[in-house]
């Protein structure tokens, strides 16, 4: 399955992006991340079938654990993109909250659109991780 970043607003160079990139190398040809502008832009067409997952501050709390069990569902029930969307400033519209398929959060605290990003990218490979039984994730 594809896991797919869509970001509002472009993340440059720095210690944020360099994060992002490490992530995104460990995952190879399962990630992508397609950069929109902060407003407008097209998304390019999806891989069907696909889900969508927004992260927004009104989503849910759930464990690398959890994600990772949702994840491998949709896989398994044959799904061939999960496109993790992040927002501009403003976040999103009910509406566009309304048809996304999983409202995550990272937390109640607002976070930096470039440290959102690394912690998804870090999520996803962590995620990737647990379900092939890799030891990256250790609990306890």
């Amino acid at each position: 399955m594809l896991l797919h970043i869509v970001a509002r607003g472009r993340i440059g160079h720095g210690p944020e992006a360099e994060l992002v990139e490490r992530y995104l190398k460990r995952l190879g040809t399962r990630a992508r991340v397609t950069e929109l502008p902060d407003s407008g832009g097209r998304l390019p067409p999806a891989q069907t079938p696909a889900r969508t997952v927004l992260l927004d501050e009104t989503g849910m709390l759930l464990s690398s654990m959890a994600l990772a069990e949702q994840i491998g569902r949709w896989r398994d029930d044959g799904v061939r993109e999960a496109r993790f969307m992040i927002g501009a400033a403003d976040g999103f519209s009910d509406a566009e909250r309304a048809g996304a398929d999983l409202l995550l959060s990272f937390g109640r605290a607002t976070w930096p659109h470039l440290m959102a990003r690394a912690m998804l990218a870090e999520q996803l490979y962590r995620a990737t991780s647990i379900l092939a039984n890799h030891p990256y994730h250790r609990e306890g």
